[in-house]
This record gives C-alpha cells, sequence and structure tokens, in this order.
C-alpha cells in the first residue's frame, strides 16, 4: 500500500502581519489549565481572527481566567472527552480560513504561528510542527516518549511512504479546507498521528515546521506513555490494514493476547 506525500521545505518567519489578511483560527483544548493560560493567551501574536477555547469539563477556573485574559475568546464545551474529541468539537466550530491546534499548558509557543501560517501560505496544506526536525527540539519530552515516538514515526514512514521526524506532536496548522480529508473522529492523545497519516494517505502536502517544546508550565499531563503509546500504535496499524477503522477496537476493550496478535501484525508489516 503506497501513499505519496509532497514535500515542502520549512518556510522562516516573516511576521504575522504579512498574511494577516487571512482569517486564523486557534483552537486551543484545555482542561483544568487556569495556571497556564494567562502566560498562553499573553504570547499570542496579533492577527487572529478567531481563538477557541475547547474546556474539557474543566473543575478549575479555566474558563474564567480566559475569557479575563482574553475577553474576545470564544468558548466550546467539549461534548466528550479525550484530547481527540476536543480538538474535533474545535474544528467543527472554527470559521476561519486556516485553523491552528496548540496546546494549553505552556509547551507549545505561540509566538510560532506566523511560521505554521506561513508554511501554508508558501504551498503546503498542513504544517505540522517536528520537534526532530533540524532547528526543533523539546526540554519536555522523556528518553521513553522519545524512544517510542521515534520507533511509532519509523513504522509510520514505512507503512505510508512519508518522511516525518516527528509524529506525537499537538502543534499543527492547516487550511480549513482539508477537514473532510483529516476527519478528526478519535478521542484519545492519538490525534495528531490520526492527523498525519489521513493527510500522507490524501496526497496533501506537508510541510514540517521545526519546533521548540517547552517545559509544561504547572500541572501535570494528563499524557500515559505506554497506555498512550498502544492507543497510537493501534491508530497506525488500523489506519493502514483499513483506513478510518481504529474506532472499531479499543485498547481497553483488549485482552492480552488480543494486545499481542496486534503487536505481532505489527512487527509483521515491518518485517515485510
Amino acid at each position: 500500500m503506497a501513499h505519496s506525500q509532497r514535500s515542502i521545505a520549512p518556510v522562516a518567519d516573516d511576521g504575522f502581519l504579512a498574511v494577516s489578511q487571512l482569517r486564523v483560527s486557534l483552537v486551543i483544548p484545555a482542561r483544568n489549565e487556569a495556571r497556564n493560560l494567562p502566560f498562553v493567551l499573553a504570547c499570542l501574536p496579533r492577527g487572529l481572527f478567531e481563538v477557541i477555547l475547547v474546556d474539557g469539563k474543566s473543575i478549575d477556573d479555566t474558563i474564567a481566567v480566559a475569557r479575563r485574559h482574553l475577553p474576545t475568546i470564544r468558548v466550546v464545551h467539549q461534548a466528550g472527552s479525550g484530547k481527540g474529541n476536543a480538538l474535533a468539537c474545535g474544528f467543527a466550530a472554527a470559521k476561519g480560513d486556516v485553523i491552528v491546534m496548540m496546546d494549553a499548558d505552556g509547551s507549545t509557543q505561540p509566538e510560532e504561528i506566523p511560521r505554521f501560517v506561513a508554511a501554508l501560505c508558501s504551498g503546503a496544506d498542513l504544517a505540522k510542527g517536528s520537534r526532530f526536525a533540524p532547528g526543533g527540539g523539546s526540554a519536555d519530552i522523556t528518553a521513553l516518549r522519545r524512544a517510542g515516538n521515534k520507533a511509532l514515526v519509523g513504522l509510520v514512514n514505512r507503512l505510508f511512504k512519508t518522511r516525518y521526524t516527528d509524529l506525537c506532536y499537538g502543534f499543527n496548522a492547516f487550511w480549513s479546507r482539508c477537514l473532510p480529508s483529516l476527519d478528526v473522529d478519535c478521542d484519545g492523545f492519538e490525534v495528531e498521528t490520526l492527523i498525519n497519516i489521513r493527510a500522507a494517505m490524501a496526497g496533501l502536502a506537508v510541510a514540517e515546521v521545526p519546533s521548540f517544546e517547552r517545559d509544561r508550565l504547572h500541572g501535570l499531563s494528563s499524557l500515559k506513555a505506554w497506555p498512550d503509546g498502544l492507543r497510537v500504535l493501534r491508530t497506525v496499524l488500523s489506519e493502514y490494514i483499513s483506513p478510518r477503522s481504529h474506532r472499531a477496537l479499543e485498547w481497553s476493550e483488549l485482552g492480552q493476547e488480543a494486545a499481542a496478535e496486534v503487536l505481532r501484525e505489527g512487527m509483521e508489516v515491518l518485517g515485510g
């Protein structure tokens, strides 16, 4: 199964005002991020068309803090649970020509948004952030997550004929017209992987934009390396074997034998 990916070189940041005629929607999923949002919202570039906060049933002052620091912010209440569902809700509400997705914990830098938009203006359909492209980096990723990301990137590149350097990073931008091709219908942290795979399968032009990931400012991440890594692996294999079927079987429903079988299939694909 071969899927083409057109490559576009990363574009340098020439300033946000150069592309300010575009309507850029920023989608920020957040759950209990009241301590981080003041910093994130204060660093947003000028010229954004709208900022959408998708609240994942926060029990702190996430919404109140967001509105206090950015009165024009649009708040969308998440319909389900999980990061994937939150982003899908935000994407559905977005009205801009371009949609940017960014985390609320302070690890992704809003100052980098102009570079993502510039990449789209230079011909990309999807501008995906990469911590491992030249010029990128991370102060937050653990050795286990780094190793897992490397293995999963290798698997995706092998199966889908891509040349990605990063797979599981939450800073991305795309033209809103591409939403039907991406068709985000997952719930969890596998959402970035799903977007990257579906972009490749749809033949979209993808540009990797070097990005630096900072440490989370406050609080603890909801990401769990092993369970979420398995969800990503299941998504990769499901999209390869039967596209858009990844919801058919959740890892939480798998017994040990079934999980081992899926892992074995993945290794056979790599070996074949």
